[in-house]
């Protein structure tokens, strides 16, 4: 198997700190058409960073809630963050102004309240410990995806709470249609799709399965697709929109899909493909067994990067690949190599570059071949 040299790009400096602080979450980069943004959620703000408009400071959101109390995500623009909490979702202007809210059901599943403020629950050890859904912007700002807890009944009995997609107006925070996701989720993420009406959401039951849904909005209506079983984590779009890419459940497999039905296309297994860690002991016959990580994605239409780092930890050096695909197979094409140790997963850009984060979190490296 060949190697592939890994050219660095930029390195950009965490606007937050570093993880040892255990107040904020590693660094992300995200590409949105036109723009790329360097964002850092922490417990009191959300940092966002304009790379593309150089001496530029930190954008920062003051956050309603802390982050283990739900995820966060920022418009295209960088103009305003959502903040997905455990009773409601909030959008948040610069200064912290309060620009819409939606409330929504409890994601503690002890809890039938509907709340009306984060304060009602803060001390509250299972709230702490809560399930979590997730936001995401349409790539040109006009729409918000949000998974959330459907609300509690009026009246009778309490039936067990159903899991809500709701298209809602980012402008002033309409809700412009909501579905049953038929999910028990313990988390979620968001992949948006090229096209502004479309939407994929990944949903974590824990060892129950990994649901996936479709979404589309035709301006009237909002229309739910369920493809492969609820096995499989969505992890990536083809720039074209054509594909979308998966991993097995138990991350022994990835596959490429038509986004149209959902018909896996290809697929790779880890097995005879990735060859065994060069660090571990000869009698080991657990190295024998690697994973994908729950991290990849599409660098160009034909090309994927993956890791198999978490299954690698254990014995050294953590590892990162190139795939290629031309939609009927899929291979490995290369191990990168790099100038430099680096740590943990990799996470594709969707420019072509794909990412690291340094150990403590403090850095973060961009890469190109």
């Amino acid at each position: 198997m060949a190697d592939v040299a890994a050219r660095l790009v930029t390195t950009l400096a965490a606007p937050l700190g570093h993880r040892g602080q255990r107040t904020v979450d590693a660094p992300a980069l995200l590409h949105r058409p036109g723009r790329r943004l360097l964002v850092q959620r922490g417990d009191s703000e959300t940092a966002v960073v304009d790379l593309d408009a150089e001496g530029t400071p930190p954008v920062r959101f003051p956050a309603p809630w802390p982050r283990r109390f739900g995820t966060c995500t920022v418009a295209p623009n960088g103009n305003t963050a959502i903040f997905a909490g455990v009773h409601a979702l909030r959008a948040v202007d610069s200064t912290g102004a309060v620009r819409w809210e939606v409330r929504h059901g409890c994601w503690d599943d002890s809890c039938r309240t509907l709340h009306s403020t984060y304060e009602e629950y803060a001390s509250d050890r299972s709230h702490q410990y809560a399930d979590s859904g997730s936001a995401g912007f349409s790539p040109d700002g006009s729409l918000v995806w949000a998974h959330v807890r459907g609300p509690v009944p009026a009246a009778g009995p309490a039936p067990e709470s159903v899991d809500e997609w709701l298209v809602i107006d980012a402008a002033d925070g309409r809700v412009l249609d909501r579905s049953d996701t038929e999910t028990a989720a313990a988390g979620s993420i968001h992949v948006p799709h090229p096209d502004p009406a479309r939407m994929g959401l990944s949903i974590g039951e824990g060892q129950d399965g990994a649901p996936m849904r479709w979404g589309r909005w035709d301006g009237e209506k909002l229309s739910v697709e369920q493809f492969c079983d609820d096995d499989r984590i969505l992890m990536s779009v083809s720039p074209s929109g054509k594909w979308f890419l998966t991993a097995g459940h138990d991350q022994d497999r990835l596959g490429v899909h038509r986004v149209e039905d959902g018909s896996v296309l290809c697929e790779l297994s880890t097995e005879n493909v990735v060859p065994r860690h060069p660090g571990a002991d000869p009698d080991d016959l657990d190295a024998d067994a690697t994973a994908w990580d729950d991290a990849c994605g599409f660098l160009d239409e034909r090309t994927v990067v993956a890791g198999t780092s978490e299954a690698d930890e254990e014995y050294g050096e953590q590892r990162h690949w190139l795939l290629t695909t031309d939609g009927a197979r899929m291979r490995v094409a290369a191990r990168i190599t790099y100038p430099f140790p680096i740590s943990g997963r990799v996470t594709a850009v969707g420019d072509g570059t794909w990412y690291t984060v340094s150990e403590t979190g403090d850095t973060l490296h961009v890469w190109s071949r």
